[in-house]
């Protein structure tokens, strides 16, 4: 036992010996932005002002106060939570029906995936062109069926906007999870297909009562991952909302006060505020979802 103990103490010790080149990159290139934004959110700085002064609070205070805010934190979480919604129940559908034995199942799988393979500046300027409410193939096709009588300001209007960047991001985002929860799927131990077969289980119910349980650690894993990722968006809010304030992420509210009215300070207290709000959700999240990963629940 001793020895294995001093084993066990050596080979932690190298472990992080192996990563200390790993996290020294890291904190040179995250972690160092990241705390000089939190300084920066509490002082004065401006992009023409080359010192700055500690102020404390204040622009948490002015941040708190300001209804552009507020509306930014509630696109945010509008378009988080209804796009990944929608990204997990049709990244589901499609994993499901590619994960079942079919001739050309491949090659199909392959064609899902390349919407995410496209960079998304590119993606958000090709649906700006096809949502153009002059120009865009949208309108022309929804006139053609006689869905409506005029053509429509998909990013222009503030009520059609968030649903044109969440209908963009779905459109994207979703491969990225088929691919996820695909590859769950993948793991699934075929006799238990077999045994539900047997039992006179249908497939909603083999669904619900056995794939479902199965995969709900990879499947939180995948919500996660895009729930972060949603909550920081920024290139598709930038692209197809013309900068408007009605439909502004945080993330774009952040960039806009550093950018365009050069308030470094109040822009880091933003974006350090975004930073906070994404690791609450974290880890209200994980903590949520550790009753149904523990396997004695």
């Amino acid at each position: 036992m001793v020895g294995t103990s001093v084993l066990s103490r050596q080979r932690t010790r190298s472990a992080w010996l192996f990563l200390l080149p790993a996290l020294a990159v890291m904190g040179a290139t995250a972690g160092w932005p990241l705390l000089r934004t939190f300084w920066f959110a509490f002082t004065d700085a401006s992009i023409d002002q080359p010192t700055a002064g500690f102020i404390g609070l204040e622009n948490f205070r002015a941040l708190v106060d300001d209804p552009d805010w507020w509306r930014a934190v509630g696109n945010t979480f509008r378009y988080a939570l209804i796009s990944v919604a929608l990204e997990t129940v049709l990244g589901m559908i499609i994993a499901l029906a590619l994960n079942a034995q079919f001739q050309g199942r491949g090659v199909l799988r392959a064609a899902v995936l390349v919407p995410w393979a496209i960079p998304t500046i590119v993606s958000a300027k090709l649906w700006a062109w096809m949502l153009h409410d002059v120009y865009g193939v949208i309108n022309e096709m929804l006139l053609s069926v006689h869905l409506i009588s005029e053509p429509l300001a998909w990013t222009a209007e503030p009520g059609l906007s968030l649903l044109a960047v969440i209908l963009v991001d779905v459109w994207k985002t979703t491969p990225f999870m088929t691919l996820l929860l695909l590859a769950a799927l993948q793991l699934v131990p075929q006799e238990v297909y077999e045994a539900a077969r047997l039992d006179g289980a249908g497939p909603v119910r083999t669904f619900f009562s056995l794939t479902l349980p199965i995969i709900r650690g990879p499947l939180l894993v995948a919500v996660i991952f895009r729930m972060l990722d949603a909550l920081r968006a920024f290139d598709l809010f930038y692209v197809l909302t013309n900068n408007s304030a009605d439909v502004m992420s945080m993330a774009v509210y952040a960039r806009q006060r550093m950018a365009e009215f050069g308030e470094l300070g109040y822009s880091s207290a933003a974006a350090s505020l975004l930073f906070l709000l994404i690791a609450l959700f974290t880890v209200a999240y994980l903590a949520l979802g550790r009753v149904s990963l523990d396997p004695e629940a």
